[in-house]
């Protein structure tokens, strides 16, 4: 094995040995894609419905079906029950079927029902699909009371509306969004997103955070004996910064097959995405290096670590997408690596980007990466002759 090599594999095990980072780096991510994508995803399968009452009535069979045929997630409890899990945010729309209603639909007049959203913002577009549903419901069922009050029975006028579905083509609208906004999300998963931007926070973050590491190798004279044996001082740096850099993509490795099985995240093409992971885990080892070299005490490099890990990744999009920026702010966030390793995964997963596409992102993180780790390396060669 090189020398470049072994250094680059005992950083890596040193990272897996230390227990502290089995939740901040592993667990936590993964925890916090699930709360994002459950708050604010958008997903048509994740809403909600709970039916109240009139359980076995041709009310409650109708909209459970309608709704259930508009991939609506549907289900029956008590009123008092529903109505906590509406209270606590686990279901967006409550119906409640009273006596009265289901023998109004029966008799083919008006029935009032009792509607409950939650008090999310997600509960109104679901009370809008569930609005849409019921219309459904209540046209069909006042046509079939039509055909029964002109003579037909029940079974001839239901077959009569089936026969009408066959001949009448309803009418089409097709529907043109010419947001830009709104056109660049469609299509993402309700954890795509998240998992986009937890990705690039945590590589980044862990990475800067562990640069502590590398002072208390310096502090207990790791790196000058390393530098006593038979090998450069290049080789000594390049197995550093290789090490730092595997780290960062064991993590990087890890939230992506973490997402993808656990929530079904679409990373589109899985070596354009393997390509950006590696240039921006780069750019994230080569920043660690700096701080590591930069600073002497642990404390120190801790808070710049996070303080700029947050920093840069609220600027990048990690915590807001940029589509939403305005123009000044949308020119500052160009300036971190995290923006533009977001516009190249963003490329791949929603537009099915190529390698052409996403090649201007990925030579501005290997450009970055470059010169933090030259810098990284001379400043890291300097502080040796420090008194730590």
């Amino acid at each position: 094995m090189s020398p470049v090599a072994a250094i680059a594999g005992l950083e890596v095990r040193r990272f897996l040995r230390d227990r502290s980072n089995i939740f901040f780096v592993f667990i936590f991510p993964l925890l916090l894609i699930l709360l994002l994508g459950s708050q604010f995803g958008s997903s048509a399968a994740s809403t909600r419905v709970a039916i109240a009452g009139g359980a076995g009535t041709t009310l409650e069979k109708a909209l459970a079906e309608q709704l259930t045929s508009d991939r609506l997630q549907v289900y029956s409890g008590s009123p008092q029950a529903i109505r906590e899990e509406i209270s606590r945010g686990r279901t967006d729309v409550g119906l409640f079927i009273s006596e009265q209603a289901a023998q109004a639909f029966d008799d083919g007049v008006q029935a009032h029902m009792e509607v409950l959203t939650a008090s999310q913002a997600s509960g109104q577009a679901a009370l809008q699909k569930v609005r849409a549903s019921v219309q459904i419901v209540s046209s069909r069922q006042s046509q079939l009371s039509a055909l029964m009050k002109a003579g037909l029975t029940g079974d001839a006028a239901r077959a009569a509306l089936e026969r009408s579905k066959e001949q009448v083509h309803a009418p089409t609208i097709d529907l043109v969004d010419t947001g830009d906004v709104s056109q660049e999300f469609r299509g993402l998963g309700q954890f795509d997103l998240g998992a986009t931007q937890q990705l690039l926070l945590f590589i980044f973050l862990s990475s800067l955070t562990g640069a502590v590491a590398l002072i208390q190798a310096r502090r207990l004279g790791v790196v000058s004996r390393t530098l006593a044996a038979p090998l450069s001082a290049r080789q000594a740096v390049s197995g550093l910064a290789l090490g730092r850099f595997g780290i960062a993509v064991v993590q990087g490795i890890y939230i992506l097959i973490g997402t993808a099985l656990l929530f079904g995240v679409d990373w589109g093409n899985l070596w354009l995405t393997a390509l950006v992971l590696a240039a921006f885990s780069a750019v994230a080892a080569a920043a660690a290096m700096v701080i590591g070299s930069l600073l002497d005490h642990d404390g120190a490099a801790t808070g710049l670590g996070i303080g700029a890990g947050l920093v840069l990744a609220g600027l990048g999009g990690c915590m807001v997408p940029p589509e939403f920026f305005p123009e000044p702010l949308n020119t500052i966030s160009s300036l971190t690596p995290h923006r533009w390793a977001y516009e190249a995964l963003a490329d791949i997963q929603r537009h099915d980007g190529t390698l052409a596409d996403i090649m201007p992102s990925v030579g501005v993180l290997v450009a970055l990466a470059v010169v933090l780790l030259a810098v990284g390396a001379r400043i890291l060669l300097r502080s040796l002759g420090r008194a730590l």
